[in-house]
């Protein structure tokens, strides 16, 4: 019960699933109106949950009766006349391909896996993006505007099974403090005369490849030669201006983002597809700023200690972090976009925070400490506050009443979901294969008293 709608899951391994599916024996198993339903949809949908979604949906029955589901709100979308543009459909097809990308090591072996061109692999899943779109718009058109009223919500939370009350595990919340040394005029174009003098090399006749591998300060690209297969959108605009000026084969002139100094490569273009090498050189700071910026933090940490200050002051008057100065340096969590961490998650982005703070209670402040930005991709001093841990335990209507309210809506829109399903099963021709005539279905496909 505390899981949300199967059809408004995030369905990002789609097209791994279709592709891993399409090796399987396949045989028909349901028929919702002129549309059928494969095994190999079934196990399509299997394989994008998680092991603990598995446990909860991941039977073949239930698996079932979700697609026998969005087969019905397809249908119901199309009679309303609901629209999903062709640019929703392309940006959803574009942020699958990235997710795939990424899982199988970049677009050429995407493409060799599957046999095609990215081109018309979007082609080929442009309908099932769009039919899935339509599915989910359609279920939110019915239960959008569904709610629950703290007294529901009560209600709701004592008639679960004991057994089926989830234990949250430990989550903290994090602030933090933090100075980046400041680039000087003389760190700037010391990267730039590093770059000029590599761009110089190549037109004279290296290897931009060699050079990338040699030189560039790109950690995603500099041991591919500076290989990067994108499309358009996915990097910053002054890089894709570049890429989009340039000819096959052809090298640009310095480029400055906000990481630092690029210089682009063509290699191929097609639509908004393209190939380029990159190399990039980032201003380094001068060790007389990181000194600067570590005296200013250990005058800020010393403030802390004797109460001089009060947390919100110090962030406003020491923090230069544009991401967390305005928010009293909280740290938001981007898989959740809540205050709280868990300890998979904080893990994955910042393993170093946990070892900074696991010995202090609430409230407590760390050390000034040098740390890399993972998203800025540049390195800061900062000091870090345990905001608040809290500890592991079985879920309860004063610590977690957000999570439980949003189950109750979730349960709430199932039932209106089901009941909306429930009438429109008599006036659909719906064919089960005999194997599933014995399911335990929410609702009744097999229109028997």
């Amino acid at each position: 019960m505390f899981y949300k709608s199967f059809l408004l899951l995030s369905f990002q391994l789609l097209l791994f699933g279709q592709l891993q599916a399409q090796k399987l024996v396949n045989q028909i198993v349901a028929q919702v109106g002129d549309n059928i339903i494969l095994w190999s949809d079934i196990e399509t949908q299997r394989l994008q949950l998680n092991e603990k979604e598995r446990k909860v949906i991941g039977k073949d029955c239930e698996i079932l009766e979700q697609l026998l589901l969005e087969e019905l709100l397809v249908n119901q979308a199309l009679i309303d006349s609901l629209v999903i543009s062709d640019e929703q459909v392309d940006a959803e097809m574009e942020n699958r391909l990235r997710i795939m990308e990424n899982k199988m090591g970049g677009r050429e072996n995407l493409e060799a896996f599957y046999g095609k061109s990215t081109v018309a692999i979007k082609e080929e899943f442009r309908t099932i993006i769009r039919n899935k779109m339509l599915a989910q718009e359609m279920e939110r058109k019915i239960t959008g505007d569904i709610t629950v009223t703290p007294k529901e919500v009560a209600a709701f939370y004592q008639q679960l099974p004991k057994d089926s009350i989830p234990f949250i595990n430990m989550k903290l919340s994090f602030q933090q403090i933090v100075q980046f040394p400041e680039l000087t005029a003389a760190d700037k174009k010391l990267a730039y005369d590093q770059i000029a003098d590599i761009r110089k090399q190549i037109m004279s006749g290296k290897s931009f490849e060699t050079m990338a591998r040699l030189k560039s300060m790109d950690p995603g690209s500099a041991s591919q030669g500076g290989k990067i297969t994108a499309s358009k959108g996915m990097m910053v605009p002054q890089f894709e201006a570049t890429v989009f000026d340039l000819k096959p084969g052809e090298v640009s002139e310095i480029v400055e983002t906000m990481y630092g100094y690029h210089i682009i490569k063509l290699v191929s273009r097609k639509g908004d597809d393209y190939n380029c090498l990159h190399i990039l050189i980032m201003p380094e700071y001068s060790s007389s700023s990181i000194s600067v910026a570590s005296a200013r933090m250990d005058s800020c940490y010393q403030l802390l200690s004797r109460n001089a200050i009060t947390w919100d002051e110090a962030v406003l008057r020491f923090s230069n972090d544009d991401a967390t100065k305005q928010n009293k340096g909280v740290l938001t969590n981007p898989y959740t976009m809540d205050i709280y961490w868990d300890m998979e998650q904080l893990n994955e982005i910042d393993q170093q925070i946990y070892l900074l703070t696991d010995a202090l209670e609430s409230g407590g402040v760390s050390l000034p400490s040098l740390y890399m930005d993972l998203f800025e991709r540049k390195q800061g001093i900062r000091i870090v506050r345990l905001q608040n841990r809290v500890v592991a335990h079985q879920a309860n209507l004063e610590q977690d009443y957000a999570l439980i309210k949003l189950a109750a809506e979730n349960d709430k829109k199932q039932r209106v979901l089901d009941d909306w399903t429930q009438g429109k099963i008599p006036n659909a021709y719906i064919r089960l294969d005999p194997q599933f005539q014995a399911c335990d279905f929410r609702v009744n496909w097999l229109k028997t008293p």
